[in-house]
């Protein structure tokens, strides 16, 4: 039952991001697709970490501990957060573990759940892409096919890596540098 319950969670935590970015994936690709914007909203964040962390270390204690505590009102909190990643230059990861930083999460919960959502989103995304490909009338060769699934294979690989050493980074440190190292990109 915590398992179905979890996953109710994420789909209320997506529903944002897809209620606005499927009408506007186009838009968005026209218009803030440039350096300027990237640049901006990597130094937003990055200063957002930073501010987070600080106000994290010097005032509160997180009082979400477990991912399964997270109730479907933070659910759909950090779903808005998650909106905001639209954005080119925003990280995903980044804005929903900022949102859920400010919603009480820990550390570890707001990664963690951030990972969870992180599968439908992938997923979702590629999908559209896809659909919106054949729908051009573009076609791929088998050369371009297999290029794409060792693509996504090693996308795979890489992320299950990346999500256990920042699992593990997360449980003594917290995400200043992330924030630092986005401002001086």
């Amino acid at each position: 039952m915590e398992t179905v319950m979890l996953w109710l969670k994420v789909v209320v935590a997506i529903l944002p991001s897809a209620i606005v970015g499927i009408p506007f994936d186009d838009w968005m690709d026209a218009h803030l697709h440039n350096a300027p914007v990237v640049a901006a909203m990597l130094v937003i964040y990055g200063v957002a970490f930073i501010l987070v962390e600080k106000h994290q270390n010097t005032r509160r204690r997180a009082h979400i501990q477990n991912v399964e505590l997270i109730d479907m009102r933070m659910a759909l909190m950090i779903g808005l957060f998650q909106v905001l990643s639209l954005v080119p230059g925003t990280s995903r990861s980044g804005a929903t573990i900022l949102g859920g930083l400010l919603f009480g999460a820990s550390r570890t919960v707001a990664a963690e759940f951030t990972f969870f959502l992180a599968i439908p989103v992938m997923l979702g995304w590629g999908l559209v892409k896809v659909v919106k490909f054949l729908a051009a009338g573009l076609v791929m060769s088998q050369l371009e096919i297999v290029v794409l699934v060792v693509g996504v294979i090693t996308a795979f690989i890489v992320s299950v890596l990346s999500i256990r050493f920042l699992m593990g980074y997360i449980k003594t440190n917290d995400f200043m540098p992330f924030g630092w190292y986005r401002i001086i990109v």
